[in-house]
């Protein structure tokens, strides 16, 4: 029997990912096993899908100064330990790693172990736990072109990045009669990622008013950030986070608010969304999100406005814009050619599982 162990975590994008290739893993015969941390957002995704779940210690490698700097190395180095044993006991053909600190003692073990690797890169510059993974990698995948100008060219290859196949095939109607709106008013979709965005939240319910002349608007909000003084307001409602019925919502939206993580642009690529991407600023970030909106801005994808760039009125004439002009910006995206990242990147672990 084919094995292989998928690792990533710590993040839904270092996630969604993983879960997008098992489908078509299973069609191809692989007994498919994960590993991530104890109790990150992984466990309980992977858990739901009836793929063997296994737990081990990570710790964040940071740039900056905390304390936790000279606790977190010995919580890698125990989870390498823990990393190798599960690796000889399952003796996979192959590990796929989505990214994520958990990743870095799996990847590491795995190498050790003469075990063949593939990386996966979502953002355009590869951030410190796949710089650290990889040597030990066979093949890094990436989603911009730019990517592969920071990879070693033998390992390299122009993938782009898994997507659920199920969100191509929302229902319009359901999320209409879901959001209990009108079929005759624009829908804007705004997404903070799995985590929300006070920034993007705090905007958006400022200037609700005049949107709502114009759009009815579907707000997902983040855990915990919800705000129950928006309750019950024509053509407007909100939720923490949607799972079984974002198809529907995508389905529904003429354009999409949206941070700039790399997984969730590309699902917009995919469903050829026109979309405002507000990506999170340097002060919270290595900037990744901002190369990201960049690329894809570049490229007629999206509007961009950064957040420090982000008011009331700036907000309303790039939504108004984007608007006015959102066939250009699906246009673009269906004449890009994207490729089937999923048969791609499953051809590839055929060739190293079997090689």
């Amino acid at each position: 029997m084919k094995r292989i162990v998928l690792t990533g975590g710590g993040t839904a994008g270092h996630v969604t990912p993983n879960i997008a290739l098992i489908p078509r893993l299973k069609e191809l015969g692989y007994d498919i096993h994960y590993i991530g941390s104890y109790d990150g957002i992984e466990k309980k995704l992977i858990e739901e899908m009836d793929i063997p779940y296994y737990g081990i210690s990570s710790g964040k490698l940071r740039r900056y100064f905390d304390r936790k700097n000279f606790t977190d190395p010995f919580r890698v180095l125990k989870g390498f330990g823990e990393a190798r044993k599960l690796l000889r006991q399952l003796q996979p053909g192959i590990v796929f790693s989505k990214g994520g600190f958990v990743t870095v003692p799996v990847v590491l073990a795995a190498g050790r172990l003469h075990i063949p690797v593939i990386l996966h890169e979502s953002d355009l510059t590869p951030g410190l736990a796949n710089r650290i993974c990889i040597p030990s990698a066979s093949k890094v995948c990436c989603n911009f072109p730019e990517t592969l100008s920071h990879l070693p060219a033998e390992k390299a290859v122009l993938t782009g990045s898994p997507i659920r196949q199920e969100l191509l095939a929302g229902n319009r109607i359901a999320a209409l009669d879901f959001c209990g709106f009108t079929a005759n008013k624009p829908v804007i979709l705004v997404m903070g990622g799995s985590l929300g965005s006070a920034a993007i939240n705090d905007t958006i319910r400022g200037v609700l008013p005049e949107l709502l002349k114009t759009y009815q608007i579907i707000h997902l909000c983040g855990k915990g950030k919800l705000d129950p003084r928006f309750d019950g307001i024509e053509g407007y409602v909100q939720f923490e986070y949607i799972k079984k019925e974002l198809r529907d919502l995508f389905a529904l939206a003429d354009i999409v608010i949206s941070r700039a993580g790399a997984n969730a642009i590309c699902e917009l690529l995919a469903l050829h969304k026109p979309n405002l991407l507000i990506p999170l600023s340097k002060n919270a970030s290595r900037g990744d999100q901002i190369l990201n909106a960049r690329s894809f801005e570049a490229q007629g994808f999206s509007i961009v406005l950064e957040e420090e760039e982000v008011t009331n009125l700036t907000l309303l004439d790039a939504v108004n814009t984007l608007y006015q002009n959102r066939q250009e910006y699906s246009k673009a995206m269906t004449d890009s050619g994207q490729r089937n990242s999923i048969e791609t990147i499953t051809n590839l672990i055929e060739e190293l599982c079997l090689s």
